[in-house]
Order: C-alpha cells, then structure tokens, then sequence
C-alpha cells in the first residue's frame, strides 16, 4: 500500500467522515447511470431500481421484503429448499444457483443484496461492484480483514452505494449515545465492556467425520464456493456454519457489528494497537485441547485503542459465549443487563449502558440521566430508523448519497472486529499495525489476516 493509504487517521477511507455530516458523505459518489449498469437512462429518484438477492433464504428473505417496494428481479440461492418461500413471493423474478451466472446474464440488475454465509460475501459483493452494481452485504462486511479492506476501496473505485446489515446503526438509539458522548454527559471515556449471548449454535467441537448424502435440494460444491474442500454435513448447514472458521466468525462477526457499533461511532475508533484473547478448550480424552476446525464455545477478548481526537486510550473488553462483565454498581437493582448483549461505557463521571442494536441507552447513575439535559439533535436521523436500515439504502443510490453504514464505516469497524477473530485464533497477545494490515509480533497469525481461496475462486 502507499504512504497515502497507510497514514492512519488521514485517509479517505477513515469513519469519522460520516460523523460530521450525512452531506458530506453524499458528496462522495455520484449516481451511476442505467447505462452503464446494463439498463436504460438514469435512475431518477421515481424510478423502481432493479434488484437482485444472492442468498435469498434465511437473513436474505427479510432483506429482500424491505426492498420490495422496487423491482425484485433475480433471485439466487444455492438451496432451493432454504429459500423456497423467497422464490414463491417473487414469482417473476428470474432464479439462480450460482451468482456468477445471474451477475453474468442478467443485465438490468442495478443493486444487489448479499445474505450468503460469511465466507462468500467478498467474493459476491465484489462481483457486483466490479460490473457497478450498488450492493447491500449482511454483517459482518466479510470473514477476513483483507477482504473488508479490499471491499472498502473497491466501493470508491467502482463509485456505488454500500450498506452493511447491521441496521442498529440507522436507529435512535446509537445517535443519542454519540450525541451524549459527545457533550461530555460522562465524562472521557477510558474503558468499554461489551456482551453477546451467542453464540446459540455449536462451537467448540471436532468436525464430523460422518459422510451423510447431499440433499438433492442442495449444490453443495457452490455453498463451499472459496471454502477448501471438505465433505457435506447437516452440522454446517443451513445455521451452524458460524461457528468453524472456513465458513464464519462466530460471536464476534454475528453480534460485534450490532453491540460494537455504537462504540466505534461514538468514540471515533480506528485501529487498535494490540488486542488479546482467552478462550475455552475442548475436552477430549479427559484433557483440555485447542479447537482446530471451529471457534472456541466462550470467549473474551480485550483490545486496546490509542488516543484520537482528543480523546484518551480506550480498552475495550468484548464476552461471549455466557460470560458477562462485573455488574455495574450503579445498576438499578431491577434493571437485568441486556439479555441479548449490550455495551456498558466507562467514562470519568458517569456510565452509559445500552442493549443489542443501542437499545435503551441510560446514563447511570439514575439520578444523573434525571438531571441531564440533553443537547440537540445533530446526527442525521434515518427514516423508520432500524426497520428503514434497507431504504435508506435504496434513497442513497436514487438521490446520490453514502447511508450511514456504508463502507467507509463498515469496513474499518468490521477490520477491528475481526481482528479479535484473530487473537481468538493465535491464542496470544498481538501487536498490530492496522493501516498495513499485518501483526508485528508473531508472522504466523498474519495467515488468519488475509483470505486464501480455493482453486477457481478469486476476490
């Protein structure tokens, strides 16, 4: 990379761009003509957009219902059974197993959602924006950090609309505790502890070694797609593909991009400087054994953030898996923390403490939110806030602007998040150079850096 992209806190691609004005961001990119995405004329802001869905069962169905308002013009999943109900509600949109051919055939498609596992949303969010397709990608933005990476520039080279799936981050409630923070309600913020329930899927656990058939329903080489090879079982697919690492990211990459949220909005995070991770073992054989093929069933990780803007170093601590942080002495005694997962901010004279998707924020003690007096509305709002996350995608490509968790801001935040993936997985402490994308102190985590697809898949 250059001396350009590496220099940190400067670049283009740096979050805080949103946070000073959802205008400025607009002015970033412009509308791509039809023309040049496949169809006729421009997309005037009363034209229906051409949409198309690659993962269309499971989270890919809802995604596709907020969008139907617009055109729904190709579906695509590589089983027929998962996303049977998605195919029958658009019975004129054209279906697809593999995404390459639809993208390939299919000439009218102006945006495209991708709700595939994990592992395949580089590759497929790529190829869109390669043939400048406007692209909507479920959380996490990508498995690896050089893929979030490589989909954040290529957002600007190819000059298309992104959202990610993370629809807390168009609610109220992450606005408040950014405007909160921002007027110094509790003070500078120094620590952060952070909460999942998941996962709610197995984790911790060898890989079968039980051959079963391949539903006739299912294109089994296609679900792998950059995945290396291995044989088809019932324990990775539809759901648990989440927790082994070919396939997903676990609590982190489910939940992180939801809860971590408001955290890297409100106190403008940019890359960490070290982070470091204890997990569970799997007992075998009366003894404690790493996980090889799938994450750990718990986890904490702790990372560390230098100061910016002002702003003093922040440890932020991330639990899953059933561990929680010390409950805060301030807390209601009838007040329950986030059963779903949450974020307590530790400033130097109060706490905030919010749900999953920035649900709820308080500031603690409870006299203290009673005496606050909150400061004006500054952050843009979104319209129907988390159940608009979609739309506002949809207005950003037909009136010319970035959504508020476009790439530039989805794509730094999904880096940090899964460089916790990575410390999970080297089972150290690791120094790390974020704008080269590489740990210092140990060469052989950087393997779990980067993406290394199987023969005939490529970013």
């Amino acid at each position: 990379m250059d001396n350009e992209t590496q220099d940190s806190g400067r670049n283009e691609m740096n979050r805080r761009q949103f946070v000073k004005s959802a205008a400025t961001t607009a002015t970033l990119f412009t509308i791509v003509p039809r023309h040049v995405l496949g169809g006729k004329g421009h997309v005037a802001a009363n034209d229906k957009l051409n949409i198309a869905t690659i993962g269309a069962g499971g989270m890919g169905r809802g995604n596709t219902e907020r969008c139907s308002d617009e055109n729904i013009v190709a579906l695509c999943d590589v089983d027929s059974d998962r996303a049977k109900e998605t195919f029958e509600t658009y019975p004129d949109a054209v279906k697809y197993v593999d995404f390459r051919e639809m993208l390939d055939k299919q000439k009218d498609i102006d945006a495209v959602i991708v709700a595939t596992p994990d592992h395949t949303h580089a590759v497929a969010a790529m190829a869109a924006m390669q043939l400048g397709k406007h692209v909507y990608v479920q959380k996490p933005m990508t498995r690896t950090i050089s893929e979030a990476r490589a989909l954040t520039e290529a957002a600007h080279r190819y000059k298309v609309i992104t959202q990610m799936g993370n629809q807390g981050h168009s609610g109220e409630g992450i606005r408040l505790i950014c405007e909160w923070i921002w007027d110094g309600a509790i003070g500078p913020v120094r620590e952060v502890q952070a909460w999942t329930n998941r996962p709610v899927w197995a984790q911790g656990i060898a890989r079968p070694t039980e051959t079963p058939p391949v539903p006739s329903t299912l294109n089994w080489d296609l679900w792998l797609g950059t995945a290396p090879q291995r044989p088809y079982h019932p324990t990775y697919v539809p759901f648990s593909w989440r927790g082994w690492w070919d396939f997903g990211t676990a609590s982190l990459g489910d939940m992180a991009c939801h809860i971590l949220d408001p955290v890297f909005w409100a106190l403008k995070l940019g890359h960490a400087d070290w982070v470091q991770a204890t997990s569970t073992k799997r007992l075998e054989n009366g003894k404690f054994v790493p996980c090889e093929d799938s994450f750990p069933q718990a986890s904490v990780v702790h990372y560390r953030f230098p100061a910016r803007e002002k702003m003093p170093p922040v440890e932020l601590h991330w639990y899953d898996g059933g561990l929680l942080p010390a409950r805060p002495a301030e807390l209601d005694p009838d007040r329950e923390l986030g059963q779903v997962g949450g974020v307590i901010f530790v400033g130097d004279s109060g706490k905030i403490i919010c749900d999953c998707y920035a649900l709820n924020p308080r500031i603690f003690p409870e006299s203290a939110m009673k005496a606050y007096q909150r400061p004006p509305k500054t952050i843009p709002r979104v319209k129907l806030g988390l159940d608009g996350h979609e739309k506002d995608w949809i207005r950003g490509i037909k009136e010319g602007y970035q959504p508020s968790s476009n790439f530039d801001v989805a794509g730094p935040m999904t880096e940090a998040i899964l460089l916790g993936c990575v410390a999970i997985r080297a089972n150290k402490a690791l120094t790390w150079d974020g704008p080269n994308m590489k740990v210092t102190n140990d060469d052989d985590a950087n393997a779990f850096v980067h993406h290394n697809y199987r023969s005939g898949w490529s970013l």
